[in-house]
């Protein structure tokens, strides 16, 4: 029996979210998109701890934040909903924290607002990162975005090509951020296992979202003057961990960060 897809969700074309979904063990996704994330693990064995080790990064980077006060979230390429979402690990810190996630997934829209449907402090929006005008405008019917926002980027900014100026895009979101405000971002890199990276990268190539990947150095420059909090830009397993590094964290190419605007 053929798999269902929830109306005007496209099932042909393999997506960069419903791959992560697949990787972390999750359900919401297609055979499309098991094909493709098979083809990566077969290139890159790796990528699926990779994923593993981000979402732990980004979920201890919200309970840094939240311990530093921040109540205000702005997740952009969130993927699906999955265990440790961003809104319940801030509302454990602080019940009236609130969250905006935006991704351009519109399957990720269908099972974010199932999710969240009693969650008045919490909203999911369709929009694509591209054009910050929207998202921003889209997140100001929740936050405040006079007051310090956490700006969430995580292991997202590979699916913007070179060729849409990327640096120039997180700038612009920089740019707005209120004195105080923070930028959580990871992203992969092609510095540490070029063989493994490159062939993981050439098999997103035929999906909706080809990956581009970046030095370490290129990476870094999205914090721009924004101070890095210690340990800096690193390894995501190595990013303030609360258990032991897994023991091939070499491996993981995947590096993160949060930054703190002046």
């Amino acid at each position: 029996m053929p798999e269902q897809a929830p109306p005007g969700i496209d099932t042909s074309v393999a997506t960069a979210a419903r791959m992560y979904d697949y990787y972390l063990g999750g359900k919401d996704n297609f055979a499309v998109d098991r094909e493709a994330a098979e083809r990566v693990l077969a290139a890159a064995p790796e990528v699926r701890p990779i994923a593993v080790e981000n979402r732990r990064f980004l979920q201890r980077g919200v309970r840094y934040l939240a311990e530093q006060g921040v109540t205000q979230f702005l997740d952009i390429g969130t993927g699906l909903p999955t265990q440790g979402n961003v809104h319940q690990i801030a509302q454990e810190h602080d019940p009236t924290a609130r969250v905006v996630y935006v991704d351009n997934d519109p399957i990720v829209l269908v099972h974010a607002r199932a999710l969240l449907s009693t969650d008045s402090a919490t909203r999911v929006v369709t929009a694509d990162l591209r054009d910050p005008d929207e998202v921003l405008d889209a997140a100001a019917g929740l936050l405040d975005l006079s007051r310090p926002f956490a700006l969430l980027m995580a292991a997202v900014l590979h699916f913007v090509p070179d060729e849409d100026r990327p640096h120039e895009l997180v700038a612009r979101y920089r740019d707005v951020l209120p004195s105080g405000s923070h930028l959580l971002l990871s992203h992969v890199t092609g510095d540490t296992r070029p063989q493994s990276s490159a062939g993981a990268a050439a098999a997103y190539r035929n999906t909706r979202n080809p990956a581009t990947l970046r030095t370490v150095e290129q990476i870094a420059a999205f914090f721009g003057d924004f101070a890095l909090v210690e340990p800096g830009l690193v390894p995501v397993p190595e990013w303030r961990p609360d258990t032991p590094a897994p023991s091939e964290h070499e491996n993981i190419w995947m590096y993160g960060g949060v930054g703190r605007k002046p």
